[in-house]
């Protein structure tokens, strides 16, 4: 970088005093308009020329205190090249160097003490390859090149340096006069000989010459208005320049300016000296639009600053002055009162440890200033701190019968889980208090988890809290965050006492089967287990409280498709209760009672408008909806009623009321005609009404017109089917003539509402196809059928096991299996086809039929992944009615798995398969004996016209399935 001679600093550039002058008055041309900028009055002050022997005039002789420049500079023809990577040197400023090369540097040290500290400056040349930007990659060349490398990437024109000194690798250079490189000398250090380079001549009167050189100073003076550095710099070098003459102008203009080292090595280059002004001008302009550019950015934001300090000042005067008139306190004062007012009511239920955090933390509130950030992080804390619901408990209300009531209203069926319900109810009226339990219900999408946790929550006059942890990894969602972050905020359950405003709510935590794994966050089924578990929550600890709290009056409803992705330390935890579903007079109910009549209110449709039959309903149970739930049969009802409620608009829009030409009347009577039947009550008959035949003329019917004043209007029920649906319903208009013929005859027109009937016959015109077909394939099963049953999610299925003869041959025995089945299942069928040789060899010895032929056993729905242990039986019959050739009993369904011995054993699921078969007609059911209790448990209308036999033996199954007179 280039600097000064003095010690001002401008950026980059230093100025240093390192030589002494001679004291001669200074008659520059710079001088007069400097004065008038800077102020400074130097009348009286002289001022020193630099004294560097190259460009004293011929006739000076040099003082005592000049540096000594022998030899004489003129002699310097033979110099070390050192290159310069950064900035060339400038003659008149001086510029610090590294020199990593020891023997450069011992070249140089032998220089000066030869009495010929003089060297060689020459500017580094770029490499396309490498980004000039970044310094330290131009060093470590450097280092690299040697001899003619570093010749050839170093420029031409440099300038002749004196070496001012020497500390360790750094050399402090002082430009004197520019060179050009001839010819190279040695190459280690690099040795170069040089011409010694002057300025072309020019006429110092010319005008363009006299005009550019008084831009310079015009410009340089632009500087001085706009940067103070600049305004030293120039007060410093002028007293160390005799005469500003116009090389010394361009070259000072240059040095101090920002420009890059292209442009610099540009001016050093350039011997003319009106080109070289030009240069010169066009830098220092740059540099006066950068200050600009400076000047207005540092405008804006001191205005801002200003601004923001004065809007703080104000404020402060404002609330010192409220607070001396009495009229407000101060902001913490406020806060503080506000605080202790929320625990002043309650103190005597705060835990003492609490008390105790709230009160330091008030005190910390008042240490502190507004404007920090610890403020407000005290202030969040405290706000928490003191909203919670300390000691403060709901009412409960243990009338079972009640609760009983409410669970009946809200749900149909779901006998298990109100059942217990009413004991947690019980125990609390006992015990005269209630307790925090852990209820999980489990059971597929849409059975009513979710919204029994409300009613439970209504039936014990509890608050209601929901959360869903489906996907949840973060433990801080559960314990919540630590004070130290920003944002940090308390966990799920914190969250949860402050909205309800009670230490024991009804906490409902839904999909607690999805849980997330653990992660880089924590393991989230862990934090759940500290919140459940009775033994944990009593003194749960929050991260952002950071003290305990009692959980233990909180009544926790999880819910959960499956179980078997909860995590066993928690399962552990919970009382789990099976939903298993509804069966199909559960949802005929359920659609009856509540999903047809909320549809209806929910697309604005009356109840005389639309007539849902029971056949529709039943239909589209078991042809649309078989999944366990509702959820889906409410979104099948909800579009049925969306398709009338359109047709309703259309034909209501395209009806215009038909009012007579002859009437003329202006009485009240005939003001309000063609009412239709959803304005006026007049029209609401009863039922499917027909025509008014029955309406007599005579005295009779004047009178009665007389006294109504209104005509009867008439309901007209339609029976939708195919046939009618699509081409819409019409309003029939009857003409009613009363009176005898001498007297005036009025006709009016009524409007006639229609009513939708919803059948079986046009379901499908609203929902469209069936989307389940019959499961029931066979109405007797061919040799080698049997019909299973299984559990799926949507309930419960029957389930075909096929096996067919492929080709006999000595020895060629064996099974092969598809049907995109699991391992488990795979297994259970090996093991049915080794139970079922075993047992054709006992029966009937003769028969070769597994030895000698190779089968092929199949489940139908190849789409459908299928795997459990329960149809072994199923397989074993299937195999057995091959090989004798005779079909299984008519109606039979089974289920059971089967070890090698033939033993039976327990199946799951029992309530969905025997629902399932009551859906295929099946009348005569097979069960494991280790299953009878779950099938005693089911009610009576499921068990109803069902033959149920319970089996520990496969021989008893061979017994019920071909045992019968064929």
């Amino acid at each position: 970088m280039l600097k000064l001679l003095t010690p001002t600093a401008y950026g980059s550039h230093h100025v240093t005093s390192a030589i002494r002058f001679r004291s001669t008055p200074v008659n520059s041309l710079l001088f007069k308009p400097l004065t008038l900028l800077t102020g400074w009055n130097r009348t009286s002050y002289e001022l020193g020329r630099r004294s560097f022997s190259s460009e004293l005039d011929s006739d000076t002789k040099p003082s005592a205190t000049t540096v000594s420049t022998k030899p004489h500079l003129d002699d310097c023809l033979t110099v070390i090249a050192l290159p310069l990577p950064h900035k060339p040197l400038i003659p008149g400023f001086y510029m610090p160097i590294y020199v990593k090369d020891p023997k450069v540097l011992a070249a140089l040290q032998e220089s000066r003490r030869q009495q010929a500290p003089y060297a060689g400056a020459f500017l580094f040349k770029d490499d396309a390859s490498t980004d000039s930007s970044y310094g330290s990659e131009t060093d470590n060349i450097l280092e690299k090149l040697k001899g003619k490398e570093l010749l050839n990437r170093i420029h031409e024109v440099g300038t002749l340096a004196q070496i001012s000194s020497i500390q360790g690798e750094q050399v402090i250079l002082i430009g004197h006069r520019r060179l050009r490189i001839t010819e190279m000398v040695s190459e280690d250090p690099l040795t170069v000989k040089v011409d010694h380079l002057k300025d072309k001549p020019y006429d110092k009167d010319d005008d363009v010459i006299k005009a550019t050189y008084f831009q310079v100073m015009s410009t340089l003076r632009d500087v001085l208005k706009t940067t103070s550095l600049w305004r030293d710099q120039v007060r410093t070098y002028t007293q160390h320049i005799g005469e500003f003459n116009y090389p010394k102008l361009a070259d000072f203009g240059a040095g101090i300016s920002g420009a890059n080292k292209h442009q610099n090595q540009g001016v050093l280059e350039e011997l003319d000296v009106h080109k070289r002004l030009e240069l010169t001008l066009e830098l220092v302009k740059k540099e006066v639009e950068i200050n600009k550019i400076q000047e207005s950015i540092a405008k804006a934001v001191e205005e801002k600053f200003s601004g923001d300090r004065r809007r703080i000042i104000l404020k402060e005067q404002i609330n010192a002055i409220k607070k001396e008139l009495g009229v407000e306190t101060d902001n913490k004062s406020a806060l503080s009162e506000k605080f202790r007012g929320r625990i002043d009511l309650i103190k005597d239920k705060i835990p003492e440890h609490v008390l105790k955090v709230i009160e330091e933390e008030l005190k910390k509130l008042q240490l502190l200033e507004t404007s920090s950030s610890e403020y407000d992080v005290t202030y969040n804390y405290l706000d928490w701190l003191t909203v919670l619901p300390w000691g403060n408990f709901s009412d409960e209300n243990f009338d079972v019968l009640r609760a009983e009531k409410i669970l009946d209203e809200d749900h149909y069926g779901l006998s298990d889980v109100k059942e217990r319900i009413l004991e947690f109810i019980a125990v609390g009226r006992l015990r005269g208090t209630s307790q925090g339990k852990i209820i999980c219900l489990s059971g597929p999408p849409g059975v009513g988890k979710t919204s029994i946790g409300r009613s439970i929550a209504r039936a014990l006059d509890r608050k209601f809290f929901r959360f869903s942890v489906g996907g949840l990894s973060d433990v801080a969602e559960i314990k919540g965050h630590r004070r130290t972050y920003i944002g940090a905020m308390p966990g799920k359950m914190v969250q949860c006492l402050k909205n309800v405003g009670t230490e024991n709510p009804l906490v409902l935590i839904d999909e607690i089967d999805k849980l997330g794994v653990r992660c880089h966050d924590g393991d989230p089924a862990s934090a759940m287990l500290e919140l459940l578990d009775p033994e944990q929550n009593a003194n749960f600890l929050d991260h952002y409280l950071n003290v305990t709290i009692d959980l233990s009056k909180v009544l926790f409803v999880c819910t959960a498709n499956v179980t078997d992705t909860i995590p066993s330390p928690l399962l552990d935890r919970m009382e789990v209760i099976t939903l298993s579903g509804y069966i199909t007079d559960e949802k005929m109910h359920i659609a009856r009672d509540y999903l047809v009549n909320t549809a209806r209110r929910d697309c604005g449709i009356k109840p005389e408008q639309v007539d849902v039959s029971d056949a529709a309903l039943l239909s589209l149970i078991e042809n649309y909806c078989r999944e366990a739930g509702v959820r889906n049969l409410q979104k099948q009802i909800e579009k049925v009623f969306r398709k009338i409620a359109l047709k309703l608009v259309r034909e209501g829009s395209a009806q215009v009321p038909a009012i007579s030409d002859d009437v003329t009347t202006d009485t009240e009577d005939t003001k309000s005609l063609a009412k239709t039947d959803l304005e006026s009550p007049e029209t609401s008959v009863e039922g499917s009404a027909v025509l008014t035949d029955e309406l007599a003329t005579g005295d009779s019917t004047e009178s009665k017109t007389e006294q109504s004043g209104e005509v009867d209007g008439t309901v007209e029920k339609f029976m939708i089917d195919e046939s009618n649906l699509s081409e819409g319903s019409t309003v029939l208009t009857d003409e009613l003539a009363t009176g005898d013929s001498t007297e005036s005859t009025t006709e009016q027109s009524g409007e006639v509402a229609e009513k939708f009937m919803i059948d079986e016959s046009n379901l499908s015109d609203y929902i469209g196809k069936p989307v389940f077909q019959a499961e029931k394939i066979y109405e007797q099963t061919p040799v080698g059928v049997v019909m299973g049953l299984a559990w799926t999610s949507m309930g419960g299925s029957t389930l075909y096991i096929e096996t067919s003869f492929v080709e006999e041959g000595e020895g060629k025995g064996g099974l092969h299996i598809t049907g995109q089945l699991g391992d488990v299942m795979k297994e259970s069928a090996e093991i049915a086809h080794t139970v079922a040789r075993r047992i054709m060899l006992e029966k009937e010895p003769e028969n070769k039929f597994f030895a000698n032929s190779k089968l092929h056993l199949h489940v139908p729905a190849g789409a459908t992944p299928k795997d459990g242990p329960s149809a072994g039986c199923t397989m074993i019959t299937s195999l057995l009615s091959l090989a004798s050739k005779k079909p299984v009993r008519k109606d039979l369904a089974m289920t059971g798995e089967v070890t090698l011995t033939g033993r039976i054993l327990a199946i799951g699921g029992v309530k969905e398969k025997t629902i399932a078969a009551k859906r295929s007609e099946v009348k005569v059911i097979i069960f494991p004996e280790a299953n009878r209790r779950d099938f005693d448990e089911l009610a009576e209308n499921v068990k109803e016209g069902l033959e149920v036999h319970f089996v520990n033996e496969y021989e008893q199954i061979f017994e019920l399935a071909f045992g019968y007179d064929h």
